[in-house]
């Protein structure tokens, strides 16, 4: 048996029934208890985006908007461009549906995530904030096994997930395609960037994230928008496809033959979810950072991170790829967006563009999750040894540039389920306290009819 037929069998049983269930059932739970949050806090959380607190006292080390973008430079990523590519090539157009729905679901999750990393963090002995799972699992659960055995599981996909091996592959071989630049070349000059920033902590990771993720988000969406302006004749049908094939994969013609609704789930889940990392628990690491003494405040910030990713970065990348029918081409990875966007704009400047995005986007995703996996590595071991974990992942990033495609992408699904499992049942067992530090802030700005919502009677004595 070969070593891609294990871990894919390993894939399948991790991203099988329980994990789907335990996702979105945290979701739901908290989009009901909670209101549908995500949905009416949706215009205020995005105002706090920009509006710095009032008030003095605001432990944290960088700005709300600076752990923001620090948390999207972690998510905002190679998941956009070719995780898109690879969930619609494995589960058709309808994967895009199931994507969608993750990350409405995982809105909730992630506000959840950001209110319980403020809450429960700690400043550590060299005066930093520390938080995120580790710190909710034992200071609100109790439990210092299963926060150790996240961290562990959070140092793994930092080496081996979204951290290292599918950035730098996807940024290499980009760079081939697009500019004739060979990889190795590619490869060394990232790994040393990666080196010179990665040293200079939270504070410096956040700077470049502040710059760098706003402006290429932008531009990237502003591309996808242009591309479908052009082809505005065809987004309707595209939608359409998108929606039908969810529940009947065989409406997707062609290449789509032999698909089945659960691929499609699987796909859409897996893919959504290594993009927004909503119920991945990694997104509070940086929350905790935050200058602010508002937990809920800080929740409402770090949900607009899941919607601005796969609500709009995603659906571009996906929308794209139906109407250019590139989806069904053959083309994998990187190359099917690079080729989806020139055919979208008719010349290069389209895939141009997707790679100049792409470098910038698994760029920050590397640096975020350095900074990820760092903290629950001084989680586990203190400072000590703090030098072997970088240049450990420095090594690593190198490494990535020289794998397979499918491998990268099979390790990095284990390791992203392995970690959310965790965090997910940190959410469920401190849901009361979640709703109870909800609904205290909404009290104290006025709107008191919080829960008192239709939506939540049948949930809230659960």
């Amino acid at each position: 048996m070969s070593l891609d037929s294990i871990l894919s069998s390993i894939n399948s049983f991790i991203w099988g029934a329980p994990l789907l269930i335990l996702l979105s059932g945290t979701g739901l739970y908290l989009t009901l208890r909670l209101g549908f949050i995500q949905i009416v806090q949706l215009p205020r959380a995005l105002v706090y985006m920009f509006k710095r607190e009032q008030g003095q006292g605001q432990a944290g080390d960088v700005s709300a908007f600076a752990a923001l973008c620090t948390a999207l430079s972690a998510t905002i990523g190679t998941g956009n461009i070719v995780g898109v590519a690879t969930a619609v090539q494995a589960g058709g157009p309808g994967a895009i549906f199931w994507m969608w729905l993750v990350a409405l679901l995982g809105m909730a999750t992630k506000y959840a995530e950001g209110l319980l990393a403020v809450k429960y963090r700690v400043r550590d002995k060299n005066g930093f904030m520390a938080g995120g799972p580790m710190y909710y699992i034992e200071r609100g659960l109790g439990l210092k096994w299963l926060a150790k055995l996240f961290a562990v599981f959070g140092v793994l996909v930092a080496f081996f997930g979204i951290g290292t091996f599918p950035q730098i592959n996807a940024i290499t071989h980009a760079m081939q395609d697009t500019f004739s630049v060979p990889i190795g070349v590619s490869a060394t000059v990232m790994t040393l960037l990666v080196a010179a920033i990665i040293l200079g902590g939270v504070k410096r990771i956040a700077t470049v994230s502040t710059v760098v993720v706003p402006f290429m988000a932008i531009l990237y969406v502003a591309t996808s928008v242009l591309i479908l302006v052009l082809n505005a004749d065809k987004v309707p049908a595209a939608i359409a496809l998108i929606v039908h094939s969810a529940f009947d994969p065989q409406a997707a013609l062609g290449g789509a033959l032999g698909l089945t609704v659960m691929k499609a789930i699987q796909s859409g889940v897996a893919r959504g979810i290594f993009s927004n990392e909503a119920g991945l628990g990694s997104a509070p690491i940086a929350a905790a950072a935050a200058q602010t003494k508002e937990p809920v405040r800080q929740g409402l910030i770090s949900m607009t991170g899941t919607f601005l990713d796969t609500i709009i970065v995603c659906t571009m990348t996906g929308l794209v790829l139906v109407i250019t029918g590139v989806w069904n081409s053959g083309v994998e990875g990187a190359a099917a967006t690079n080729l989806a966007f020139a055919q979208g704009l008719g010349n290069s400047i389209g895939a141009t563009i997707v790679t100049i995005g792409l470098l910038f986007f698994a760029f920050t995703t590397i640096l975020g999750w350095c900074y990820y996996g760092e903290r629950c590595f001084v989680y586990l071991f203190d400072i000590r040894g703090i030098k072997i974990y970088r240049t450990i992942f420095i090594a690593l990033v190198g490494c990535g540039a020289f794998l397979e495609l499918q491998l990268i992408w099979i390790l990095a699904d284990i390791v992203n389920g392995l970690m959310a499992f965790p965090n997910l049942v940190a959410l469920i067992g401190l849901r009361h306290v979640i709703v109870s530090e909800t609904k205290d802030y909404f009290q104290r700005l006025g709107q008191t009819r919080f829960d008192a919502d239709e939506s939540q009677t049948a949930v809230k004595n659960i």
